[in-house]
């Protein structure tokens, strides 16, 4: 196949902390051989970041190349429920390589809304989306779904709707809801923790990861043996190590973090089966692999219901975001730094690594690259290519800054070394408004050359940095677009 059209396998974790990969923390308590190994035969990125510090918008953002925050959705994820949130008219990866001659598929968590039949308009919440979870919504499920994956550009999906702590719980395939008709769960409490609801008779939590593992290495396999000659993009969102934690029995003990640490083994395990089908079926050496997660890990917190606290790094000595603060929703790094890992035999330098700072939304640009391929100026508007960074060279100079979003709405934007903060506090669950000091102030600026771990705010004390970066973040959001091309 030729160099100039790989495979795309990309493998999306959920809620996958830096410092959850062995290879990159080397005190950490879980150890993942299969993601170290991909390491190993490929390239590092030590500065990579999500376009968000939740879920929802950096699966936005991946697809599309344009950052979440400039659609309707401000802050937050999508419940289960929801609109399908990608424009009609909106490329996306998966668009843009199915006109190039790519068989494409989404297998795994989607959690960007769906085409559902509801008999009754559902109850909304405070921002205009529907409820996560009411016995007022009414849907019926045996209604083909009339948008989904299928309609932004994916030839084959089977998916489940949003988290599996979201409901409904159930497979779709193709827009058809699998194993009807649905049967009600209750609450689960932590570690498996997962909203009551709707749920499919044939779902088993424990096991959907599992499902998407083989349904990950059947696509792999069909396609070596129907269609050897022509490239695919795998999508692979899959719904680990997110709440609730359900390691299955031979994971159970596997690591040194319960069961949250038992199930990223087990993530990892999933990852490293589905290369060696990409092996054992001959497509390795024409695939292009990244590996990477949607935002940091959730490391501490109140529980679902606010009465089952936790704190992973206290109970077991493990630090999840590795050295970098915060969480999931934070706008501090350890709510967006993120692993990445990307493999391409005979372009890829084996065991390189690359400092220079990228984000998810630059999937778009980079595939639109690798195919001589412009892209128009309604696409990919946050999106720069890192083909250059692949064969390292030098990036592209059409952006001046990262802009990264908390789970709360707030802002923050890096710029080399200099990263400002437009709120007070960590824009998530760390330390969100009502737990803020009184003395604290309104922004927060950091010079991450020396104060990577964002423990020394800086802000007063540069205010000529401070007022670019802001003049910067105004531009970025008011242009509608933040990379120029």
């Amino acid at each position: 196949m030729n160099k100039d059209h790989p495979n795309i396998l990309y493998i999306f974790a959920d809620d996958w902390g830096y410092g959850d990969i062995s290879c990159l923390n080397p005190d950490s308590k879980i150890h993942t051989p299969c993601t170290d190994k991909l390491a190993e035969q490929g390239m590092t990125f030590t500065d990579a970041h999500s376009s968000s510090a939740v879920c929802t918008p950096s699966r936005y953002s991946v697809l599309t190349g344009r950052y979440c925050w400039r659609g309707p959705l401000k802050s937050s994820v999508l419940g289960g429920w929801d609109e399908l949130l990608i424009e009609d008219d909106r490329m996306t990866v998966a668009s843009l390589l199915r006109d190039k001659g790519y068989r494409t598929a989404c297998i795994g968590k989607w959690h960007l809304g769906l085409g559902w039949h509801h008999n009754t308009q559902p109850p909304t919440r405070h921002n205009g989306f529907y409820e996560w979870n009411d016995d007022r919504i009414d849907v019926d499920f045996t209604k083909t779904l009339t948008k989904g994956p299928h309609t932004v550009g994916f030839d084959v999906s089977f998916i489940i709707p949003a988290s599996l702590d979201i409901v409904p719980y159930c497979f779709i395939e193709n827009g058809h809801v699998h194993d009807l008709p649905m049967r009600h769960v209750e609450d689960s409490p932590r570690p498996a923790e997962y909203r009551g609801g709707p749920c499919a008779r044939g779902l088993q939590h424990e096991t959907v990861l599992l499902e998407f593992t083989n349904r990950a290495e059947q696509f792999i396999a069909d396609h070596a043996r129907e269609s050897p000659d022509k490239p695919f993009f795998l999508y692979l969102p899959l719904p680990s190590p997110h709440t609730p934690h359900v390691p299955r029995e031979p994971f159970q003990g596997t690591s040194e973090c319960g069961a949250y640490g038992d199930y990223v083994v087990e993530h990892d395990w999933s990852i490293g089966r589905v290369l060696e089908t990409l092996e054992r079926s001959g497509l390795a050496d024409d695939t292009l692999v990244i590996v990477t997660s949607d935002n940091g890990a959730h490391i501490r917190g109140q529980g679902m219901k606010a009465d089952m606290p936790f704190d992973f790094e206290q109970q077991y000595g493990h630090r999840s975001n590795h050295i970098y603060r915060g969480q999931k929703t934070d706008a501090w790094d350890g709510g967006h730094r993120i692993p990445y890992i990307a493999r391409w035999p005979g372009v890829i330098e084996p065991g390189s690594t690359c400092d220079h700072p990228i984000c998810l939304t630059d999937l778009l640009a980079t595939v639109a690259e690798l195919h001589g391929e412009d892209l128009p100026d309604d696409a990919g508007e946050d999106s720069l290519s890192t083909l250059p960074l692949m064969h390292q060279q030098q990036p592209g100079s059409g952006r001046q800054a990262i802009v990264h979003h908390s789970g709360g709405g707030e802002f923050a934007i890096r710029q080399g070394n200099w990263k400002l903060i437009d709120c007070p506090g960590s824009g998530g669950w760390s330390m969100p408004p009502g737990k803020v000091p009184d003395d604290a102030p309104p922004r927060q600026l950091y010079n991450l050359d020396n104060d990577i771990e964002e423990q020394h705010n800086l802000i007063g004390q540069h205010p000529d940095v401070e007022q670019r970066l802001l003049t910067l973040l105004d531009q970025y959001k008011t242009n509608n677009r933040s990379v120029d091309r």
